[in-house]
């Protein structure tokens, strides 16, 4: 299994750069690659900061390429709960660790708006952290 880097999926992803795009379809579609937490992270802030890609659009794409045959994701109960609330209008990054914080008591945050926007969908799915703020 290779692990791989936020360039080769954003590659993979826009086809921005004809050769390297093609090199990153062939690795992925004949190796067994693993995507890092980090890495699924930066590819989303990418996205979204360098290729303008729409929230909606870049879960879609992450949601897709994370359930390729070849893909491993580090953490994948985390990654789709936290696909799940950043399509239900959470922040991507703050969906993630919120998702990765499972187990502890509260999450801790001075963002009263990710506070808000959590708790809200905590309300609809039992066991979700809340959001407090400090």
């Amino acid at each position: 299994m290779l692990a791989i880097d936020t360039n080769v999926i954003v590659r993979y992803l826009t086809g921005d750069h004809p050769i390297q795009s093609a090199r990153a379809k062939a690795l992925i579609e004949r190796e067994d690659v693993f995507v890092s937490t980090t890495v699924l992270l930066e590819t989303e802030w990418v996205l979204r900061s360098i290729h303008d890609f729409s929230s909606q659009r870049i879960i879609a794409a992450l949601r897709a390429f994370s359930g390729l045959p070849r893909v491993r994701i580090e953490a994948p109960a985390s990654t789709v709960a936290a696909f799940d609330w950043a399509e239900q209008g959470m922040d991507f990054a703050n969906a993630l660790h919120l998702a990765n914080a499972a187990g502890c008591d509260s999450f801790v945050s001075f963002d009263r708006t990710f506070a808000r926007v959590a708790n809200q969908l905590a309300a609809s799915k039992p066991g979700t952290v809340a959001v407090r703020l400090p």
